[in-house]
């Protein structure tokens, strides 16, 4: 392992993930729920993203956000020439990568003197203390006042029980210097091994043995990334609290939405003893022990300013929605902590199906009737857990047909790129929304069929323009388990694909705006320092 990994796995790239709690329209709901007033996010803001992994994120987002300025940085050579490639392809003009640490990131001649947000997703948990205080010094020094900061992390105590199979992982992998993936399932093996010669461990841990069985399934360059790093680190709350209270900030509030409704995720007797707790931090602390939290995902704000109830109800109002799922899949669709949350359909129905037809605000929910029978409090409440359980999307405020224009033009070009690369691959599977600001996960067939209808193919086509790309590669469908052979049969199989993505998807992929640029996409040269 060479010296500048600092201990972090480099002999295998991390995935191309788009993680929907770093949109911006996510953060500022996060402010809003919170009661949380925003100053000086009303021009063109600047966004960094520390540790961006294959910058797949950051692209998405600078796709549908081209009016705010992104910048990002990871040590990892391999990373950051192929999120410069991309960014190139899509001709992305607003985003800029760094191939830095955190402590030469912070002496970049080339970034802006502040951000207004910067995130960090996972990378206090994968870092060395040193390595820690240099993204403090980031913070410190590179975010302005009343600007906020998002950060999500393993934490106690719900990783307290994992963190010996963790060890135990690590420390099987770290006998050979061969490549990370065959030591990754020589580990697997160990570990399950060790697990069925009737261990007291993993007797007495019950839900470690269910985490062991779900490592198996999930892809090599993740769990090379997310397990076994020489720096692995589960925080309390607090601890994670005081740290960034050095560099002035504030606790404002939960990205989680869903579970910040502590009806759904409490109990009676639970709720009871946080209430009783006035400390805002040690509520918290509280809370992770009482639902054994295991990642949290927290804003703070440098200079909080509360809302008051009136000009909190003024941002609810403006703020506009949009539904991003089946509107018949909602209701069964919507889990907490202690299980299913059942809303009322017939009361919130109605609102959705405002939604369903475009982006709609709380106001155009109020004036045509659709939120009577629910008090304010309620309402804001349940379209949080929407937003939360990825129903409702956010949507970016109205700011003219130029605006929404450039971002229409901007997301086509990027959910091109991505589309054709679904040719080869299933490697990336978000596409940039330009009414949301955010992303939307589409699997490798309905890129292809998307591709397609931007392409003028028909719909009777989109099976064969698919089945076309897949068959020379060898690739060929499954039905129940069963490997189809035949031509028909695979043909057969994507047309069932087909009809649900056009009963089921591409509804809300129009909602979104989602589309593919019908034209060849033009070269553009993003800044590569």
């Amino acid at each position: 392992m060479t010296a500048w990994t600092s201990g972090y796995v480099s002999g295998i790239d991390y995935t191309h993930g788009f993680y929907r709690e770093l949109t911006p329209s996510q953060l500022m709901l996060a402010a809003l729920c919170a009661g949380q007033k925003l100053s000086g996010f009303e021009g063109r803001l600047r966004y960094c993203e520390l540790g961006c992994g294959q910058g797949y994120s950051t692209n998405l987002l600078a796709s549908a956000n081209p009016h705010i300025d992104f910048y990002a940085n990871d040590f990892n050579p391999s990373h950051i020439a192929g999120a410069r490639s991309l960014a190139e392809r899509a001709a992305i003009g607003n985003v800029h990568f760094y191939e830095h640490d955190f402590a030469a990131f912070l002496d970049e001649k080339g970034l802006p003197e502040e951000f207004d947000i910067i995130v960090l997703h996972g990378i206090l948990s994968w870092v060395s203390d040193s390595i820690r205080e240099d993204v403090l010094r980031f913070v410190q020094r590179k975010l302005r006042s009343g600007g906020m900061v998002f950060a999500s992390y393993n934490t106690l105590p719900g990783w307290a029980s994992a963190m010996p199979l963790r060890r135990l992982l690590i420390d099987r992998a770290s006998r050979t210097p061969a490549p990370i993936a065959g030591r990754i399932d020589d580990a697997l093996d160990f570990v399950r091994g060790l697990a069925s010669s009737d261990a007291a461990y993993f007797k007495a841990n019950p839900n470690v043995q269910k985490r062991l069985q779900g490592l198996g399934s999930m892809a090599r360059s993740y769990l090379a990334h997310e397990f076994f790093n020489r720096d692995w680190s589960p925080f309390y709350f607090a601890d994670v609290a005081e740290l960034f209270a050095g560099a002035k900030l504030s606790y404002a509030g939960s990205l989680n939405f869903v579970d910040a409704v502590d009806a759904y995720a409490l109990t009676a007797p639970q709720k009871a003893i946080l209430d009783a707790e006035s400390d805002p931090i040690l509520r918290e602390g509280i809370r992770d022990v009482i639902v054994n939290e295991q990642f949290r995902t927290d804003l703070f704000i440098r200079g909080p300013l509360a809302h008051s109830f009136r000009s909190a109800c003024g941002v609810w109002l403006e703020t506009r929605f949009v539904l991003s799922s089946p509107i018949d899949t909602v209701f069964a669709n919507i889990r907490g902590r202690r299980g299913n949350i059942e809303l009322d359909a017939a009361l919130y129905g109605p609102m959705l199906e405002l939604f369903a037809e475009g982006p709609t605000s709380v106001k155009g929910i109020l004036t045509t009737g659709r939120g009577q029978g629910t008090t304010w409090e309620k309402l804001t409440e349940t379209i949080a857990i929407l937003v939360g359980a990825g129903h409702l999307q956010p949507c970016l405020f109205e700011d003219g047909e130029d605006g929404l224009d450039a971002r229409e033009k901007s997301c086509a070009r990027f959910n091109k790129v991505v589309c054709e690369a679904a040719f080869d691959s299933e490697d990336m599977q978000f596409l940039a929304s330009p009414v949301s600001g955010g992303g939307l996960m589409l699997n490798r067939f309905e890129q292809l069929f998307l591709l397609a209808r931007g392409e003028s193919q028909s719909e009777e086509e989109w099976p064969r323009v698919a089945w076309d790309i897949l068959k020379p590669q060898g690739f060929r469908l499954t039905r129940g388990g069963t490997l189809l052979v035949s031509d028909e049969d695979n043909l057969r199989e994507l047309k069932m694909h087909r009809d649900r993505f056009l009963t089921q998807r591409l509804p809300v992929c129009d909602r979104l705006g989602i589309r593919v640029s019908s034209s060849q996409v033009a070269t553009h040269q993003v800044a590569t320092q």
